[in-house]
């Protein structure tokens, strides 16, 4: 038995923190989700991206999203073809491998940093980097096990016919549908049919999740791990084995709304799980665990008539996430999933990249807390440096934020600025609130006082000429050169015409 201290990190997929009742949701409870919270430090201004591929490469490589040809994503949808015969897994690795940018001699990534200091380094769940992968990509990041999903599209479905354990193709008995069991995005007494009819949809990936979860703490038990566990949860379509029984009743949600939340509460289940599991084998108090999510809030249980998304409000008013945009009230979210912020997932408003963000270890960290301190989640990487003493790679961009869970306020560095990418350009977070936002669309900029604007409802860029001059040279600074660095195309590598 060691005394080197783990680390899980538990990634969430699209999850709002208002949806947690840690931080405000009034309709149903994340008992296990809140214990983090409550038994660790729970932060109130951390960031991720404006959606998932830029968020986990970010993470992986603790190099912001907005840089020029640091990294690339391709497309995903490729894995379907296993299903259907027409390529194999090898054609599929050969031809991913020949797209866009890959890792370098030099490259560092997060597991590498457990993996050369002695740790165990496992992933399991959806893929970790977006939108597909390989066995081989796995390994180079540093994951020395690694199960789960190689091809993003296929997570949205929740019964796959086949995952990947270590680059081996696994069926999944009675799991029979090409597309993983997809269900269709949107209401109807038909689509509730079809979310109903079990036919081929045996096992939920996220019980399959659960069991390696438990599989590798016992494997390794007496030895120190970092497993990573980013989850397809609650990420849409809907789709969940049953209604979870705390909220069968909850008269003020529509079934296709419990549904929801019963995904959010599966997911509570697997924190629950874990914690459980780490007190049975004896290292709950020698193991650290990170909880977030890769983006802001995402409706996925529209409605018509009663909740709308980031197209229009619910009086049919078009939003174009410049002028206009979404509101919880505006579009009859129930949740208020974005936790009263503005926008959603795609988005640079805040209720697009603020994110839920928890650190939990028992003896070190002060129960209960709460931080203000700014992070974003390529601060994850200095972090874990500075956790398990090892040197801090160079060329990073991240700040170790251990100081903070530690209280050794007065060692704490902070970032002068944050940067992250969206669909309509870039947006910079300075440490004392101000927010400047670049509209590619209209070549223009936003600046809001988050202290005093938290719902970001006034532009108050021509009052302030001098500080968006200052902001915006940062900014330029930060996507070298380009603003359009700062858009998810800038990253996108599309895989060469087969003729």
């Amino acid at each position: 038995m060691t005394d080197t201290p783990n680390v899980i990190l538990i990634f969430a997929d699209d999850l709002g923190r208002g949806m947690l009742s840690c931080y405000g949701q009034q309709h149903f409870e994340t008992p296990n989700i809140d214990r983090l919270a409550n038994e660790g430090m729970r932060f109130n201004h951390a960031y991720g991206c404006a959606f998932c591929a830029p968020s986990r490469a970010s993470m992986l490589t603790g190099i912001h999203d907005c840089h020029q040809g640091r990294w690339t994503y391709t497309k995903a949808g490729i894995y379907e073809s296993i299903s259907t015969g027409e390529t194999t897994p090898s054609e599929i690795s050969e031809l991913i491998h020949t797209t866009g940018l890959q890792a370098g001699p030099d490259d560092v990534f997060l597991a590498e940093i457990a993996a050369h200091a002695g740790y165990t380094t496992g992933q399991i769940g959806k893929l970790e980097w977006g939108f597909a992968t390989t066995a081989e990509r796995i390994h180079r990041h540093g994951w020395q096990y690694h199960y789960g999903y190689y091809d993003h599209q296929r997570c949205h479905g929740f019964y796959p016919p086949f995952l990947f354990e270590n680059g081996e193709l696994t069926n999944i008995q009675g799991n029979t549908h090409a597309d993983c069991g997809k269900h269709p995005n949107s209401e109807s007494d038909e689509n509730m049919e079809i979310r109903r009819n079990r036919q081929g949809k045996a096992v939920y990936s996220q019980d399959i999740f659960n069991d390696k979860i438990i599989e590798f703490l016992r494997n390794h038990r007496d030895e120190p791990f970092f497993l990573y566990h980013p989850s397809q949860l609650p990420h849409g379509p809907i789709s969940v084995p049953d209604i979870h029984p705390s909220l069968k009743q909850a008269s003020e949600l529509t079934t296709y709304e419990k549904e929801y939340a019963s995904m959010i509460l599966k997911l509570d289940e697997t924190v629950g799980i874990i914690l459980d599991e780490l007190e049975q084998l004896g290292i709950d108090d020698r193991t650290m665990i990170v909880f977030s999510s890769d983006n802001g809030h995402e409706v996925y249980y529209r409605q018509q008539g009663r909740t709308t998304g980031r197209q229009a409000d619910l009086e049919g008013n078009p939003l174009d996430d410049i002028t206009t945009k979404f509101y919880s009230e505006t579009g009859g979210d129930v949740f208020d999933g974005n936790d009263g912020m503005a926008g959603l997932k795609f988005s640079s408003w805040e209720g697009g990249t603020r994110i839920p963000y928890m650190v939990r270890f028992p003896g070190q960290i002060t129960p209960g807390g709460t931080s203000d301190h700014m992070l974003t989640n390529y601060d994850l990487m200095p972090t874990l440096a500075d956790f398990i003493g090892t040197e801090i790679p160079e060329d990073k961009d991240g700040v170790s934020f251990l100081p903070t869970l530690l209280e050794r306020h007065e060692d704490q560095q902070h970032h002068e600025w944050v940067i992250y990418a969206s669909r309509l350009g870039p947006a910079l977070v300075t440490a004392d609130g101000w927010k400047l936002r670049y509209i590619n669309r209209t070549d223009s900029f936003q600046l809001y006082n988050l202290p005093n604007d938290y719902r970001e409802e006034n532009d108050v860029s021509a009052d302030h000429p001098d500080l968006v001059a200052r902001l915006s040279a940062w900014m330029l600074r930060a996507c070298d050169g380009d603003y359009q660095n700062g858009t998810p195309g800038a990253h996108l590598a599309e895989y060469p015409d087969e003729d």
